[in-house]
């Protein structure tokens, strides 16, 4: 019989992957992300409490994975390998007027600042609501509203959305 814990883990994972991607824009640092927060819950499973929910609990592990990441990295200097920056425009040769709005969008998410970033993953992609990515985040509601709305003006700028 199938542990629910790690079903719901499993089922959690394309979650904490696209949130860590729009972390660290890197296919490789976020799979290593990923692991660390799989590896992570599942040494902290007993502190799990099983009447609130999953996602939660993994994405506070995954930003505070993040957080370390990123203070040892400041010992050790960025690494940035240019084959893993995606190519939002895609190579179709005859691209929709969908697709390139979503390739701008998503460019223009890509180049906000880290904290406006994360706000937009939580609420926009991940559909939490205000209060949950607060709790995620450990900020108040109202910087989260904030930080939402600066990000949405700055997209807006940047892909000519009125």
């Amino acid at each position: 019989m199938p542990d629910c814990f790690h079903t719901a883990l499993t089922e959690k994972l394309p979650n904490l992957r696209r949130f860590a991607l729009s972390l660290c824009r890197s296919a490789h640092i976020a799979d290593d992300l990923v692991q660390i927060t799989v590896e992570r819950a599942l040494v902290a499973r007993k502190s799990f409490d099983p009447s609130s929910r999953i996602e939660f609990w993994l994405f506070r592990i995954l930003k505070n994975a993040w957080i370390d990441m990123t203070r040892k990295q400041k010992v050790r200097g960025q690494e940035l390998d240019i084959h893993d920056a995606p190519d939002l425009g895609g190579k179709d040769s005859h691209p929709g007027d969908t697709r390139l709005m979503v390739a701008n969008v998503l460019k223009a998410v890509d180049q906000l600042p880290l904290e406006q970033r994360e706000v937009v993953v939580l609420v926009c992609f991940e559909e939490l609501s205000y209060a949950e990515a607060a709790d995620i985040l450990g900020i108040p509601k109202g910087t989260i509203m904030s930080r939402l709305s600066r990000a949405r003006a700055a997209i807006a700028a940047k892909t000519g959305i009125n």
